[in-house]
């Protein structure tokens, strides 16, 4: 396995110098004929890179795992987690993470391959991936940043030319993730579970100095981190439920201290408006429905702040106490991102007290009627009410007009109005349907339905008349299933 030098790589692996248990030095395994199908040429662009050479032959050598660039240092992340509730040790069982490249602007992302082979902790898989899920967590991610979602992004997925057994015998790919880092809640549950304080402060100083350098001279920096990481997902997890995205798999290994979205197995958009909606395969008790997901977030903190508590104070139980008095605080902050949100969805600028039943009321409503949640704010944005089956009802048209009242209420015009309601509520989404027509056929070599989809999903809020045919929900009776990949 080579180093090959230029294509504008500037790394700088900070993570390779916390103590050795956190990691294993590790390469991804050779693929025995790499070609690249997907590449995102801006975000090469905006990480400094060369966007032409990598889309080379030598770049698909880089993106299978083939070559090393050079200053990259390969690393499989230790890490552990809470999956569906039981706690394990785990750890990158099919990722490597060449290394840190910095930014023309002096930015910090981790490079990551998945999917590129064994690793110290694969626990007798295989460490490879199929070629669908790989090409769903590209259109997935890139969709998410694109509405505005904190999240991974993805850079390029490489076919490795070598079959992955599963279920079928697949064809194997590489995904190049880009994160602002890939520590979890679980790499700290990690550091906590081997009971070495020192080593656990290390990785806290060194997440603070990484992701929240503001905080570092506070009387308490790590209580501090805690605030920090619990408004981020406060955040976060609102502008899940504004736009329907259900995750599916909220492990506390699936939980970025950095607040970003990671790790696109199971998930999917919701269609009709129901909040016991649940897709992947695996979650059969309905833990991980869109409904929950706020509350399971609160439940991640709460593994978070127990890993901490060493930090907090010497005293357990002064310790105890202070994580609480800081988790108290999440309700509140998400419901205020999530009300907040909800109110531009509907248009309203300002703030009264019966918003909030306004809002309920529309979404007992939507639930009902069975409505599409992303159409039916769509065609209240564009006051296309015949779009909407439930609009003959009497209880529609009562809310209706509460909204309508409620509007002429503020002083904004209707067209600030409407032009609020459209940078909130996106008229296009990865419809599930769409996303699986692209994926059947770039399995088959045909990665123009990809392209097309990529292309209408960059700006979801356009309202453009190429996204149209994107809109049309699944004409499906069957429910939706979504699997893991692994």
């Amino acid at each position: 396995m080579t180093e090959r030098k230029g294509f504008g790589w500037r790394f700088d692996n900070s993570y390779t110098r916390l103590p050795e248990p956190f990691y294993a030095e590790t390469n991804p395994e050779e693929a025995p004929s790499p070609e690249l199908v997907v590449f995102n040429q801006p975000l090469a662009e905006s990480l400094g890179l060369d966007a032409e050479l990598l889309e080379s032959e030598e770049g698909a050598e880089i993106f299978a795992g083939n070559m090393i660039p050079e200053g990259a240092e390969p690393i499989a992340q230790a890490y552990a987690g809470h999956q569906f509730g039981h706690f394990t040790m785990l750890g990158d069982g099919r990722a490597v993470l060449l290394g840190e490249q910095m930014t023309p602007e002096g930015k910090r992302f981790d490079i990551q391959l998945k999917g590129s082979g064994k690793t110290p902790f694969s626990r007798g898989g295989d460490g490879r991936a199929g070629i669908g899920p790989m090409l769903r967590e590209f259109i997935i991610s890139e969709a998410m940043h694109a509405l505005g979602i904190p999240t991974t992004r993805s850079l390029a997925v490489a076919v490795t030319g070598a079959p992955v057994y599963r279920e079928e015998t697949l064809e194997g790919a590489v995904l190049t993730r880009v994160a602002a880092s890939h520590i979890r809640v679980g790499t700290f549950q990690y550091a906590a579970a081997r009971e070495v304080v020192e080593d656990l402060r290390t990785l806290a100083d060194y997440t603070i100095e990484r992701h929240y350098p503001e905080v570092a001279n506070d009387p308490n920096p790590h209580v501090s981190l805690l605030q920090k990481v619990m408004e981020r997902q406060a955040s976060l997890i609102a502008k899940w439920q504004l736009v329907g995205f259900i995750h599916g798999v909220m492990n506390t290994d699936n939980m970025t201290i950095s607040g970003e979205t990671i790790d696109y197995g199971p998930c999917a958009f919701m269609d009709t408006y129901d909040p016991a909606t649940v897709f992947s395969s695996i979650d059969r008790q309905g833990r991980y429905a869109y409904g929950n997901q706020p509350g399971i977030a609160e439940w991640n903190l709460s593994r978070f702040a127990e890993t901490l508590l060493p930090l907090f104070d010497e005293d357990q139980e002064k310790a105890v106490h202070i994580a609480q008095q800081t988790l108290s605080g999440y309700a509140g902050k998400y419901y205020g991102h999530w009300l907040k949100g909800m109110r531009s969805k509907l248009g309203l600028f300002n703030e009264e007290e019966d918003d909030e039943k306004l809002v309920k009321d529309l979404l007992r409503i939507m639930k009902d009627n069975q409505a599409d949640y992303t159409n039916t704010f769509r065609a209240l944005t564009m006051g296309d009410l015949n779009a909407l089956p439930m609009c003959k009802t009497p209880e529609f048209n009562d809310w209706h007009d509460r909204w309508k009242a409620r509007l002429e209420s503020q002083p904004e015009s209707e067209a600030a109005v409407k032009q609020l309601m459209q940078e909130n509520n996106p008229s296009i989404i990865p419809r599930n349907h769409r996303v699986e027509e692209a994926l059947d056929a770039a399995i088959e070599g045909d990665f123009g339905v990809m392209a097309e989809l990529l292309n209408a999903l960059e700006n979801p809020y356009a309202y453009s008349a190429d996204q149209e045919k994107y809109v049309v929900p699944s004409a499906a009776t069957t429910p939706y299933r979504t699997f893991c990949g692994t």
